[in-house]
């Protein structure tokens, strides 16, 4: 299982919110506080956002339900795609086409579509035809791949989906909302929490965060489906949190001045042995 916890999150840089001029005022409950013209994410609210967001997946997997992996932005989309195919989900990393979801049987057919092209590559049947013909194929099949390799095995609209940056993903939002699909997704400082039903708030630019987060999801995919795997210690360091909260912020400055992450570690580190 991946080990989340106040050090891990600050070593990721997941405490990194935007700049203060660039914010929802809704994500105030969130934000421990600001320093320079950068928001300090509350990472207790993170850990209590993980820890539900996880007993809801793991929840929601046990009965053998489905989670798609939503994140296109170029930070995502290598993590996103290795989480799912780790814990064996459907994903979504290269365009969110309209009507994925709302149009369901639409992107079924071009999924078929994608795997008659395949086979004929497969059995030779693509290099019979005319060079033209050839050319104007490959680049259909290619471009198919891209969109839709993530989601050929899903054969339904899923369960539930995770995003990674719910700004940027505001169709795949609007279309879980209009189908009643639960969506978790990460908050950054400039996202709306109402858009989500659990809501991870955390940075959502940082590589190291967004596979953080992309992998803990998969580990609570993987706890449902088979794996033994619990979420008791995320409650813990959850209920630890209020004691390291301001020494964890102070780090996040040191961080934040070029003191690194090894430094805000090494902080956290003593006051939880403390």
């Amino acid at each position: 299982m991946t080990k989340v916890s106040i050090t891990t999150l600050l070593d990721a840089g997941a405490h990194f919110g935007h700049q203060t001029r660039r914010w929802n005022p809704k994500m105030k409950p969130y934000i421990f506080g600001s320093r320079g013209d950068i928001y300090i994410i509350d990472l207790k609210q993170t850990l209590y956002g993980l820890d539900a967001a996880y007993t809801f997946v793991s929840n929601l997997t046990r009965k053998g339900g489905t989670v798609l992996f939503v994140g296109t932005k170029k930070q995502a989309q290598e993590a996103v795609a290795d989480a799912a195919n780790r814990c064996g989900m459907p994903y979504v990393n290269a365009r969110w086409l309209g009507g994925m979801l709302t149009n369901f049987a639409t992107i079924r057919a071009r999924v078929k579509r994608m795997e008659e092209l395949e086979a004929m590559d497969a059995d030779g049947r693509m290099a019979l035809l005319p060079k033209k013909e050839q050319i104007l194929l490959h680049k259909e099949l290619a471009k198919l791949q891209t969109n839709l390799n993530g989601i050929r095995n899903m054969k339904k609209v899923p369960d539930a989906i995770f995003v990674i940056d719910t700004n940027r993903e505001g169709i795949a939002l609007h279309e879980a909302h209009r189908l009643e699909i639960p969506v978790v997704g990460t908050l950054d400082t400039n996202c709306d929490p109402d858009d989500v039903d659990y809501g991870i708030p955390a940075n959502d630019d940082a590589i190291r965060s967004v596979r953080l987060l992309a992998d803990f999801m998969a580990d609570a995919v993987i706890a449902g489906t088979g794996a033994d795997v619990t979420a008791a210690e995320m409650a813990g360091e959850a209920a630890a949190a209020d004691a390291v909260a301001e020494v964890a912020v102070e780090a996040a400055a040191d961080v934040a001045e070029g003191a690194g992450a090894e430094v805000a570690a090494d902080v956290v580190a003593d006051a939880v042995s403390e």
